[in-house]
């Protein structure tokens, strides 16, 4: 009989109850691998929360999340770790802060020269 009592007041529960994640369970998933097109790199703390990732400028390639190739042209910057680094924010699609501290960035960035190397590391 308890069983039956069970079953009943499961079938009336909503279903988003049933299927809700707590929040200390949930993965957090990195899209800064989408990043590309027009980029305003950000440096003034005053405008930190404008941003939608905090990244760190890395020398080494070896500790880098990202490879970007720098495009001269905003219609080439098409693909994966490609940008065109914007002079004003308003043209940008993202708006990056840098830090100079690795420890307080999402993600960190070395600039390369070549095209073809341009990647995201997860």
């Amino acid at each position: 009989m308890p069983v039956l009592f069970a079953l009943f007041l499961s079938l009336l529960a909503p279903k988003e109850v049933l299927t809700t994640v707590p929040a200390s369970e949930k993965i957090v998933i990195n899209d800064y691998c989408k990043i590309y097109g027009s980029v305003y790199l950000e440096r003034d703390p005053k405008y930190k929360n404008t941003a939608s990732y905090t990244v760190f400028l890395g020398e080494e390639e070896v500790y880098a999340n990202m490879i970007v190739y720098r495009e001269s042209n905003k219609l080439f910057a098409d693909g994966t770790g490609i940008w065109y680094i914007t002079p004003t924010k308003a043209f940008a699609d993202h708006i990056l802060y840098v830090t100079d501290n690795r420890n307080l960035a999402d993600f960190s960035v070395h600039f390369t020269t070549v095209r073809s190397y341009a990647a995201c590391r997860e």
